[in-house]
């Protein structure tokens, strides 16, 4: 497997963890936080937005260098 290959992957592991980092932050504020805490939700939900499209980018990265070395 190639460098780049190798790299793309670790990208994908490391965004995907991100993103699993966030939504777990989101969980907790649904779960534990809420109503009180509601003046936190869109600033949450951005930074989760936003790691699940970095992670989604990646991923798609790296099928796209699969699918060109196939």
């Amino acid at each position: 497997m190639s460098e780049m290959l190798k790299q793309l992957e670790k990208d994908v592991k490391k965004n995907k963890r991100l993103a699993s980092e966030q939504a777990m932050e989101l969980h907790d504020l649904i779960e534990d936080r809420l109503p009180e805490a509601y003046g936190e939700i869109m600033g949450i939900a951005e930074a989760t937005y936003k790691a699940c499209k970095a992670w989604d980018e990646a991923n798609q990265k790296l099928l796209a260098a699969f699918t060109e070395t196939s």
